[in-house]
């Protein structure tokens, strides 16, 4: 599974790349959900807003953790601002940012449970 968490907001986006993260439920910032990663679709809409969000692989118990922590009936998880805040820039692409595919998603997603 590949997790998805929206890092921009919502000012001075192109109407392209909001109706996208519309379509994936990720309507505010620190939203994230879950994409199968077989899916061609759903993973060309991620890639299409990868300027905009960070998303990664995850493993089966870290999914059960965050299902326990908040779930959406939707399947939209809702997080927090990561405490001690962003370890490197959330204006660019990995390696140097945190937008774009991570290896490190759970270290992110874990600080914003």
């Amino acid at each position: 599974m590949i997790l998805v968490v929206r890092i921009a907001g919502q000012v001075k986006n192109k109407k392209k790349d909001n109706e996208t993260l519309k379509r994936l439920k990720l309507n505010k910032k620190f939203t994230c959900i879950l994409v199968e990663e077989d899916d061609a679709v759903k993973m060309g809409m991620v890639n299409a807003v990868a300027h905009m969000v960070a998303y990664g692989k995850v493993e089966d118990a870290f999914i059960e953790e965050l299902k326990v922590a908040r779930e959406d009936d939707e399947g939209v998880y809702f997080l927090h601002p990561p405490r001690g805040g962003f370890k490197k820039s959330s204006k660019v692409a990995s390696p140097i940012g945190i937008l774009g595919k991570h290896d490190d998603i759970v270290k992110l997603v874990g600080r914003m449970l």
